[in-house]
């Protein structure tokens, strides 16, 4: 085993970030980093990350290989991580500019975009879950506008000229009224489930969603405690019209039925003009409710979509976070001090 004298993440040789900075051990930047090192450990290793899918016409588990979800080999010197960047072959079909994403993997020598990924670091369990038997533990997952954006892009980008034909025509004359756009509701998610399946032959690794497993409630790391799971763009467009309410009777709008309107209308603007001003949308279609962010899923609700031997027992144990975290990178980090945990895990406060 070499010795590495310098703070790094495993197999992040090339990158925007300078390890040996302690601002790049942040929360913010260690957050899309380690998940980053933890696929290149995992394609050292030849284990696939678990895949979040349509196969055969159906949402399941299933794997791939970080090769597919990089879309090139990490032993290739030609390997570069782009963090918080724009994936620029996705500007043709905003007004404005693209937001950034988490990761973007690119070719350091032409610095062509090979690869756009959201990343999502989660904890397991979650308070919703963390009294439930291992099977049932579920992580939650925060959902920007941002990511929306990123996956209506995605989508345009696989359909190109098949998306039309999934785009039904809605007579809705002010899309930020609830009265106009409830009644169409069903009709616009069950687009986007039928959009999700018609993307299955093409497919793309879209969204990283890491998994650190704790002993339950504590801070303790179980035994075996990381995993990958990466959401493909079908995976994660069935996923939002699953969690969507569709009844049109509905008295408001809830934030994941939101979304599913705030992607459809980004889908629909691109196939009738090539374009939408995502700044636009998510800003005039919040129907009363704060767009700091698109929704979040509790880990009762994430379990139905990502339940599998491998969220129950993770793949890689606490002992090997030490060939991924090198050169004491680790002294770098600055976590933040959460009070309800700390007295929690120190019951001689009380005795």
């Amino acid at each position: 085993m070499p010795v590495y004298k310098k703070p790094s993440l495993f197999g992040l040789n090339k990158t925007n970030r300078d390890f040996n900075n302690k601002e790049a051990w942040g929360k913010n930047q260690f957050n899309s980093s380690f998940p980053a090192s933890l696929c290149c450990y995992l394609a050292s290793k030849e284990i696939d990350a678990n895949y979040l899918s349509i196969q055969k016409g159906i949402f399941c588990p299933g794997f791939i290989s970080i090769k597919d979800v990089f879309t090139i080999s990490t032993d290739s010197n030609d390997l570069y991580f782009a963090f918080e960047a724009q994936h620029t072959p996705y500007q043709k079909y905003v007004i404005g500019s693209l937001p950034r994403t988490d990761l973007v993997i690119q070719k350091e020598s032409t610095g062509e975009c090979l690869s756009g990924l959201e990343v999502k670091l989660t904890a397991l369990p979650d308070n919703t879950t963390c009294d439930l038997k291992d099977s049932k533990y579920g992580s939650e997952i925060v959902v920007r506008p941002d990511t929306i954006v990123y996956l209506a892009c995605s989508i345009a980008s696989t359909l190109q000229s098949k998306l039309s034909g999934y785009i039904p025509k809605i007579q809705i004359s002010d899309w930020s009224d609830e009265k106009q756009v409830l009644p169409n509701i069903e009709i616009i998610i069950s687009s986007i489930r039928s959009i999700s399946t018609a993307l299955e032959n093409n497919q793309s690794a879209f969204l990283l969603q890491p998994i650190w497993k704790t002993q339950g409630k504590s801070p303790k790391l179980a035994e075996q405690c990381l995993d990958v799971f990466v959401w493909s763009n079908a995976g994660f467009g069935y996923f939002i019209s699953q969690i969507a309410n569709s009844d049109s009777n509905a008295n408001n709008i809830t934030r994941q039925t939101r979304t599913a309107i705030w992607l459809f209308k980004m889908l629909a603007d691109i196939s009738h003009t090539h374009k939408f001003n995502h700044k636009e949308i998510i800003d005039n279609l919040s129907y009363n409710t704060k767009n700091d962010k698109a929704f979040a899923s509790a880990g009762n609700i994430t379990n139905q979509y990502m339940s599998c031997p491998r969220l129950e027992t993770p793949i890689i144990s606490k002992s090997e976070i030490k060939n991924i975290i090198l050169g004491g990178g680790q002294n770098l980090l600055s976590p933040e001090r959460r009070f309800d945990a700390i007295i929690y895990n120190s019951p001689e406060l009380f005795q």
